[in-house]
């Protein structure tokens, strides 16, 4: 999947995605009808910006950076600690959760632990305390950049700013990313990607590291997310896109997405359409 792609789109309690109708159970997470905005899916990570809502205690697989533009937003750690930010960085796999006042809005970022950027925002968390709140906003101050006035920050230049890298260079990695989206409705292992881009597996895995900040793995299982975000934007059902994106079957994509983001697909799914070409 070339770097350049996106999805976006807007999500509303009025909005039923496929998911829904496919009978998935909603979210326990997420109060439901306050969360409102703009999704916007990238290899690596994932940007929400509009109306904040309240999310239960939860934890998930990514790195979450919440950046609050509008109202009072207050995050609550697994010590007990609760209280108003600006700004939070919290890592992977720590129980957390989210009270929104009236008229708040955030944008919240999703990064892959792997990644570059996942991985520098995560080294200032290592050690004693990194579950607590004050250590959240210490990191935030000490890697975003000051608030702007004008509105919600660029989730994209963030991340850049990360240190992910700016796309591929290589012509035999972007021969890969072009081919790539063709075999993600099955198996896709490495060597048979190296092979059809003309390179060895361990210098086009290197390539996947060096030059888009991810991993193979992690990039695969990102562009299968895309995929099936696509598909089901264009009528599939829940079960369909999981198979056409390469997933065993609904559950799996089910399980991927909570392991993810802390949110069930119905939720994330309706909150995305498919890029414009």
């Amino acid at each position: 999947m070339p770097r350049s792609s996106a999805a976006y789109g807007r999500t509303g309690p009025g909005r039923r995605s496929a998911a829904t109708a496919g009978g998935e159970e909603p979210d326990p997470g997420l109060a439901g009808g306050e969360w409102r905005g703009r999704t916007l899916l990238r290899p690596g990570w994932l940007a929400y910006t509009g109306v904040a809502g309240t999310a239960e205690p939860h934890a998930h697989a990514a790195v979450q950076v919440l950046i609050v533009t509008e109202g009072v937003v207050e995050l609550s750690d697994p010590r007990q600690g609760r209280g108003p930010v600006r700004a939070a960085i919290i890592p992977a796999r720590v129980r957390h959760a989210l009270h929104a006042g009236p008229d708040a809005r955030a944008t919240m970022i999703y990064l892959d632990p792997a990644g570059d950027a996942g991985l520098r925002l995560t080294a200032w968390l290592r050690g004693p305390g990194h579950d607590r709140l004050d250590r959240w906003a210490a990191a935030a101050r000490a890697l975003l950049p000051p608030a702007d006035s004008c509105g919600a920050p660029d989730p994209a230049a963030l991340v850049r700013g990360w240190g992910a890298p700016a796309g591929p260079r290589h012509p035999a990695l972007r021969h890969a990313l072009r081919v790539l989206p063709e075999l993600l409705h099955g198996p896709v292992r490495l060597t048979d990607l190296a092979a059809a881009a003309g390179i060895s597996a361990s210098r086009l895995g290197h390539l996947f590291a060096a030059e888009l900040g991810l991993p193979f793995p992690p990039y695969l299982r990102w562009a299968r997310l895309r995929r099936a975000v696509e598909l089901a934007a264009g009528g599939a059902s829940l079960t369909q896109a999981a198979h056409g994106a390469g997933f065993a079957d609904s559950s799996h994509l089910t399980r991927v997405t909570r392991e993810m983001f802390g949110l069930a697909p119905s939720r994330l799914l309706a909150a995305l359409s498919p890029a414009a070409r």
